[in-house]
């Protein structure tokens, strides 16, 4: 299981990745176009999608890697089962969060698909296609969450300390 989570991990961040490379083709294409006088419509409209493909994919990486913002000035202060304590209701309160975010996200798109909501720019991209992301990126989120509360409740999770938070400039 774990072996998949990872790859899940992994494959969502390269999905990131991969549209972080669309927004650059379709700024590049933006570029390209007004400096030869040719004009492809949506350019603007693809790159904001990509762009926001790109961080909702990014997001269950990036909790993994425990490269998330974290506040842990109350935190640092407490050890043993006060800390624990404290990790299993931060982590409860986000696995209710993503959730929520999450479901929301999929109820967005799967609306947009059955209205046929389409963009207000001159593409008329059907808005459920960009929505994937979103809905796939807080799913994917919501399965990083439940994994770190499920490690934290075995008492298996490894949350490593940035050193770069105990500098204080």
């Amino acid at each position: 299981m774990r072996r998949f989570l990872d790859f899940l991990y992994d494959a969502s961040a390269w999905l990131a990745a991969l549209s972080m490379i669309g927004v650059l083709v379709m700024v590049l294409l933006s570029i390209a176009g007004r400096q030869l006088s040719f004009n492809v419509p949506g350019t603007d409209a693809y790159a904001g999608y990509a762009m926001a493909a790109s961080g909702f994919l990014a997001l269950a990486h990036t909790l993994k890697r425990n490269e998330h913002i974290r506040v842990t000035l109350i935190l640092g202060r407490f050890v043993g089962r006060a800390r624990h304590g404290l990790e299993m209701w931060a982590l409860t309160a986000a696995v209710l969060l993503a959730g929520l975010f999450a479901f929301y996200s999929v109820r967005l798109a799967w609306v947009s698909w059955s209205i046929h909501d389409i963009s207000t720019s001159n593409d008329a991209t059907p808005l459920w296609i960009p929505q994937v992301s979103m809905a796939v990126g807080t799913l994917v989120l919501l399965v990083a969450f439940l994994d770190e509360w499920v490690l934290e409740l075995r008492g298996r999770r490894q949350v490593i300390e940035s050193a770069e938070a105990l500098h204080n400039e």
